[in-house]
């Protein structure tokens, strides 16, 4: 269960640094900062993954400055407060925005 979970924490650390803008570059954050948001959302995408309550393939997780936005759908209210929680209480993380929508 560890092993699979550092596994798909690195290869959502290296899909999340590819796919993502460089927000260095837009003058938006420091380096160190864009660093910390990257870990951040590659931790918490990586809780969502591991937690049955929580469809993590379906959810979407930026992090800006320490800030966490969650968008895309959940299942019910329930999901929708699981994936809120697992963000706030990921390490680093300043601010929750639960964007999901509710869709049976």
């Amino acid at each position: 269960m560890k092993q699979t979970r550092a596994i798909a924490l690195a290869i959502l650390t290296g899909i999340t640094l590819i796919s993502s803008g460089c927000a260095v570059m837009r003058g938006q954050e420091s380096v160190g900062a864009y660093v910390d948001d990257k870990t951040i959302t590659a931790s918490v995408k990586a809780k969502l993954l591991e937690d049955r309550n929580t469809g993590g393939l379906s959810i979407n997780v930026d992090t800006l400055n320490g800030t966490v936005a969650l968008s895309g759908f959940a299942k019910s209210q329930n999901e929708k407060d699981v994936a809120g929680a697992i963000a706030r209480n990921t390490k680093g993380v300043r601010e929750v925005r639960n964007n999901l929508v509710v869709r049976p």
